[in-house]
């Protein structure tokens, strides 16, 4: 205590801003989700989860944790999915994972034990931020992809309006206009 003209003052104390300390980085929290989200192309024919060197390179790659069982990582990526297309059955229930808190400069930060809650950790803090609402599955058939609307009014439906929007301007231009 400081005391400054017979009244008591605190020293003032600099401490770091929060979310510096947690190390949140909302950019780098998306493009983890979404690449998770994407493991599966529809297009390619493709499943990173169907492969379990696939996946931990894909884990490496990104300097999550280790790689934990393909079949938890697909059950979470399913229910993400479903939850972000509105299309969640109400029964829906998807395995629990093990996060971690840790102290950073005194501040506590949610952590990943292992490459899945990772994934988990950056799909909690986007669902805080308000980002998590802004994440799409693109509704072309053949794609599937799922991608962050930036759009101003969240109006967004297609991950690409050159590809996935313009087959469907076309098809449905065609079906309009078929005899």
């Amino acid at each position: 205590m400081v005391f400054v003209n017979s009244d008591a003052v605190a020293p003032e104390v600099v401490r770091p801003p929060a979310q510096q300390a947690a190390a949140l980085d909302a950019d780098r929290d998306l493009e983890l989700v979404l690449n998770f989200l994407n493991t599966c192309d529809v297009e390619a024919g493709t499943d990173v989860l169907d492969d379990p060197e696939h996946w931990r390179r894909w884990c490496a790659e990104r300097g999550l944790g280790a790689a934990p069982e393909s079949t938890a990582a697909r059950e979470i990526r399913y229910s993400m999915r479903a939850a972000i297309s509105c299309s969640a059955p109400a029964a829906l229930v998807a395995p629990a994972w093990q996060v971690q808190v840790e102290f950073r400069a005194g501040i506590p930060v949610l952590t990943g034990a292992d490459a899945l809650g990772d994934v988990l950790v950056a799909a909690t803090h986007l669902v805080h931020t308000g980002y998590w609402d802004r994440i799409k599955i693109c509704p072309a058939e053949n794609c599937l992809w799922a991608f962050y609307d930036r759009s101003r009014n969240r109006s967004r439906t297609w991950c690409s309006m050159r590809v996935c929007g313009n087959r469907e301007k076309a098809r449905s231009w065609r079906e309009r206009h078929s005899g």
